[in-house]
Order: C-alpha cells, then sequence, then structure tokens
C-alpha cells in the first residue's frame, strides 16, 4: 500500500537528501526546510532507514487535514484505527510542536493527542497502552500549524545519525548525518581519494568509507517499526540481505584523515574499527603545519574548528593561516569544502571560495566553502611573470 513519508535532515541537506533518495525507490520527492516529502510503499520507508545517509528521522503520515478547535483536534486524531497500531502491551510518546493555531501551548496539545490515541485503543480493545517518554514503542510526531494538523509516526526512533559506531561522545563532534550530507552536496566521487587533514574523531572520512563500500548505514541498529504490530520482518529481512550483498570489501582508493591531537586520532581509529571500515581508512597524527599527504588528493573536505570551545585567539587563527598554506602546498588539482562557522576566520585561508552552501551544524549557522586549488603546473603557467 502506498503511503506518504517524510524524512527529516539538517537544515541545508535537503539537496543531498532529495538525492539520495532517489536511490531507495521514493516517488513524487519534494524538498522542504529540513527534510523531505515523498510517496511510496512499506518497502520504501524501511529502505530508507537502511540506506538513507543524510537523514536524521523518517516518518509515516498518518493524519493530514484541518481543525478549528480542540474538539475538532480530539476528533480528527480518535478517528484515525490506532488500534490496528499499536496494542495495550506497546508504549507511546507524543512529540508536539504548534504554531499559529487556536492554542500556542505544545504541551496541551501533547496530552491531548494522547488521550485520544489511547481513548481510540481502549474503546476498541479493553484495555490502554502506557506512554515511555524515554523508549517508547510508537513515537508519534504531531504538528499543527496555522490550524492545519498533521500526525505521523517515527520509524526511525533514535536519530539516525546515531549509526552506533561512535564509542565515546567527544567534544564537538561533526553529525554523522550532516557529514554524509557535505560530502554529497561537494559531489564527492566515491571512486576518488579523500583527505581530511583536520579529522577530529574521523566522521568524514568514516562516512566517506561507509559511502565509497556501499555500507547500509542502518545496518548496524535497530529502529522503533522493528517493534510495531504490522512489522513485516521478512520484508526487513530481504531487503538487509540484499544491502548486505552489496557490500565492497575493499576500495582502490585512499581515505585519510590526520589530526594534531593523540586523542583524537584513537577515537577516530577506535570509531573506523566500529563501524567496520578500519582496513579502508587510515589515520595518522600530525599537526598540519607539518602534515605530508602521500599523494595529493582528488578532494578534501575538513571540519577546522571555529567556536570558543575548541580554540580561540591567535591560536585559532593560527590554525586556519596554516590550514590555507597546508591546501595551496600540497592539496594542487583538489577541490576542497570547507565547514566553516565564522566568516572572519575563512579570511585567513587566503583563498577565494568558489561556492558558499548555507548548512546548519547543531545549533551554529555554517556555510560550506568550496575552494577550487590549482594544480601546481596550471599554478604556475598563471603565475604573473617575475
Amino acid at each position: 500500500m502506498r503511503s506518504r513519508w517524510f524524512a527529516a535532515c539538517t537544515l541545508g541537506v535537503e539537496s543531498a537528501l532529495e538525492a539520495e533518495l532517489s536511490g531507495v525507490g521514493a516517488m513524487s520527492v519534494r524538498t522542504v526546510p529540513g527534510g523531505a516529502i515523498f510517496d511510496g510503499d512499506t518497502s520504501v520507508g524501511y529502505a530508507a532507514n537502511l540506506w538513507l545517509r543524510s537523514a536524521i528521522r523518517v516518518q509515516e503520515n498518518l493524519i493530514d487535514t484541518q481543525v478549528s478547535s480542540p474538539d475538532d483536534y480530539y476528533a480528527a486524531i480518535e478517528a484515525h484505527p490506532w488500534e490496528d497500531l499499536i496494542t495495550p502491551r506497546h508504549t507511546l510518546s507524543i512529540d508536539a510542536s504548534v504554531a499559529d493555531s487556536f492554542t500556542t501551548h505544545s504541551g496541551f496539545a501533547g496530552l491531548k493527542a494522547k488521550d485520544a490515541i489511547v481513548d481510540r485503543v481502549r474503546s476498541r480493545t479493553g484495555d490502554r497502552p502506557s506512554v515511555d517518554r524515554t523508549d517508547p514503542d510508537v513515537p508519534i510526531k504531531v504538528v499543527l500549524k496555522h490550524n492545519r494538523l498533521g500526525v505521523s509516526r517515527n520509524l526511525s526512533g533514535l536519530s539516525l545519525h546515531k549509526r552506533g559506531w561512535r564509542p565515546i561522545q567527544v567534544k564537538s563532534p561533526l553529525n554523522e548525518a550532516t557529514a554524509a550530507g557535505i560530502l554529497r552536496l561537494g559531489e564527492w566521487d566515491p571512486t576518488t581519494s579523500l583527505l581530511d587533514p583536520m579529522c577530529g574523531s574521523g566522521t568524514f572520512v568514516i562516512e566517506a568509507a561507509l559511502r565509497a563500500a556501499r555500507r547500509a548505514p542502518g545496518l548496524t541498529r535497530s529502529f522503533a517499526f522493528m517493534r510495531w504490530p504490522d512489522f513485516d520482518e521478512q520484508l526487513w529481512t530481504d531487503l538487509c540481505d540484499d544491502a548486505r550483498g552489496r557490500a565492497l570489501q575493499t576500495l582502490g582508493i585512499p581515505l585519510l584523515g590526520a589530526d594534531r591531537h593523540a586523542g583524537a586520532v584513537s577515537l577516530a581509529r577506535l570509531a573506523a574499527e566500529a563501524a567496520g571500515v578500519a582496513d579502508l581508512v587510515r589515520f595518522e597524527q600530525a599537526d598540519i603545519a607539518d602534515f605530508r599527504p602521500p599523494a595529493a588528493p582528488a578532494a578534501v573536505f575538513v571540519n577546522p574548528p571555529y567556536g570558543e570551545r575548541l580554540g580561540e585567539g591567535e591560536d585559532l587563527e593560527r590554525s586556519w593561516v596554516q590550514l590555507g598554506r597546508f591546501l595551496k602546498n600540497h592539496c594542487g588539482g583538489a577541490q576542497v569544502h570547507i565547514l566553516c562557522g565564522d566568516k572572519a576566520l575563512s579570511q585567513h585561508l587566503r583563498l577565494r571560495a568558489a561556492r558558499r552552501i548555507p548548512v546548519r551544524n547543531g545549533p551554529v549557522d555554517c556555510r560550506v566553502l568550496r575552494y577550487e586549488i590549482l594544480a601546481p603546473r596550471q599554478a604556475r603557467s598563471d603565475a604573473p611573470p617575475a
């Protein structure tokens, strides 16, 4: 049966998500700020959770209607056949958001939605499901905007960026889904080499390896829909078996990360091991001022420090100066993408950006800056005469 779905993502990577959705059989894809709406049957919804790299959540839209009062709101939700989707032995949670509607209180909207669902199940089965705000079997999303009611069930449960391979929560990490989205925004070719010379815990390099090796990110974790009464276990098994059959065991390209901090490199190696790509990547401890890659990379993706938590003052500026020098001296011919949350810092690169792509990284409004680094021979030929 065909359903309407919504995949949420970080603001700015919607076009990357749209490109990914074409690979899982999604139909009628339409991007909106923070995600994409699409159509498809159950296999598409499952495949989206299994394969999407830049998404953070996949929802099945259940209700979409206009309401004008608390009574209308309750009736619209209570009329849905919830007894087919949740039983008294299951738990649920309600995540409600409200804007410009008959109520301005999200807590009221969540409580009213919970009452409608519980009352419906109890009237049909004689018992009611319980609420679990921490680890619910059926997470429900309610959006009330301009009195337009949308109700969805969240197939993913935990955010899809939680692949299961990051062993320790590190300081100021780059979200895995955001990193995957930036790789696609940067039009990185998974058959070409990639370098991150300030790799931190290795997110860009590991996400690049998973994509190049055709490893489905959802194979390493579980999902909320696996606990539902209508879970199609055979369909899910078939999709997972197909995904395992697509995976590559070796790559013919170098994927390299380097960082000056030994602790970060150690965490990157642990994460690569947990992700199953330790044999496909390499991490080195090296300050960017001294680092010499074995060969000029085809692509560079880097998330240098740009906030007070990671550095400040002259040391922070110096790291950007050194990054600019490194790119000019050792990355000739490469296409470079730098995630920047402070425009003033990018000036220290002494490079002219070919493109600026707005992307949100956590609470920070950033830009992905694209630079085309001239190959050495081209740079010499373009130099002015002495």
